[in-house]
């Protein structure tokens, strides 16, 4: 019989559209002191489906009650969707804004038709090497350890799959996508292998998460709009 006197442990999902600098975590820890506020027990568990780099933008769907944490690998396997900016007159150490970087000079400018043809080179299952700096574990450290501490992580291409590159905007050296992909793509690693198709730089500059699975940005609410306290009420289903 459930003790009237404890507090009711709330479920359900809630999709957040994460402003640029926070990790995933930091934003589940945000969640979690809303739901605390709302008399949720401190116990309750608070998860994310897909983690999201702290430059990228976008939705991620966050996980609360165990049943809902419980569903993590089903959520991250759905399909993902990004808008993606890509420099093609630089290269990254880090394949994004991180990184040290380096210019690349070209005698001309990819035309849209080359820029078209070499996104059509990584449709289907790829073979993908992971950017260096990425939370891959490599004998028992995390591949962006390694990197930050002046080693060289030995990153082994590994198969994806990207179902669409739809080209938004090119006017050289921006170039915008739309991506959808399956779960283990690296945004950072496809925008350096199409600038390397390309014989030029390849970078991401900026990053916007529109899609998991079925979730979307129309879902999905900012930190500062996440209601003060977080009650059941404002949770989302889990799905079926």
């Amino acid at each position: 019989m459930t003790d009237p006197r404890q507090p009711t442990t709330p479920v359900g999902l809630l999709i957040i559209d994460k402003p640029r600098g926070p990790t995933s975590m930091s934003v589940c820890r945000v969640v979690k002191a809303k739901l605390r506020r709302g008399g949720a027990p401190k116990s309750v568990k608070v998860g994310h489906g897909g983690t999201l780099d702290p430059l990228a933008t976008g939705v991620v769907v966050v996980l609360i009650g165990r049943a809902a944490t419980r569903l993590c690998d089903q959520i991250m396997a759905g399909e993902k969707r990004y808008t993606a900016e890509v420099d093609l007159a630089h290269r990254s150490t880090t394949d994004d804004l991180e990184g040290e970087l380096t210019e690349i000079n070209l005698l001309r400018a990819p035309s849209p038709e080359e820029v078209r043809a070499a996104c059509g080179r990584f449709l289907g299952t790829i073979d993908q090497i992971p950017p260096a700096h990425s939370a891959i574990w490599i004998e028992g450290e995390r591949a962006y350890d390694l990197a930050r501490a002046g080693k060289d992580p030995q990153m082994k291409a590994r198969p994806v799959t990207i179902h669409a590159i739809d080209i938004l905007d090119y006017a050289f050296p921006r170039l915008t996508l739309d991506v959808r992909c399956a779960k283990g793509t690296y945004i950072r690693s496809l925008a350096r292998d199409i600038g390397a198709a390309l014989g030029a730089g390849g970078m991401l500059t900026a990053l916007r998460r529109t899609a998991v699975g079925p979730f979307t940005l129309d879902q999905a609410l900012t930190l500062d709009a996440v209601p003060e306290p977080l009650l059941q009420e404002h949770l989302l289903p889990l799905p079926q």
